[in-house]
């Protein structure tokens, strides 16, 4: 038995007057007036946190000695000696990088393993 039943569907049409612009290659929002919509707060890269916390994680384990070395925490972590070499200097970073990726404020390249290069890797002065 093929019953049909009647349902109304409303529909509700929201119309925003903004014209989308490219400068620098982003696209701004611009508002009826002319002026941009506020920037949004950067967002952190939840992979570097991740790293950063992990790398952390490792540091305490090897000092601790829960990992005899970095062969015997790859192999706990079930990861290559590599990729733990690749993590542990994130560990030294300056205090105020870490709190800049934290945060989300600041990116850079690579695992610099030592303060002085890792201002000019992750764009802070000297």
């Amino acid at each position: 038995m093929n019953e049909r039943t009647n349902v109304e569907v409303k529909t509700l049409t929201i119309r925003i007057p903004i014209r989308l612009r490219r400068r620098g290659g982003r696209k701004l929002i611009m508002t009826p007036e002319g002026a941009t919509a506020p920037a949004r707060k950067p967002s952190r890269d939840e992979t570097l946190v991740k790293a950063l916390v992990r790398a952390h994680r490792w540091r305490r384990r090897i000092e601790s000695g829960r990992a005899k070395s970095i062969t015997d925490l790859a192999e706990q972590e079930r990861v290559t000696d590599a990729y733990v070499c690749r993590l542990l200097p994130l560990t030294c970073l300056a205090p105020d990088i870490v709190e800049a990726i934290l945060d989300g404020s600041r990116r850079g390249s690579g695992s610099p393993t030592c303060w002085g290069t890792g201002r000019e890797a992750w764009g802070f002065s000297n």
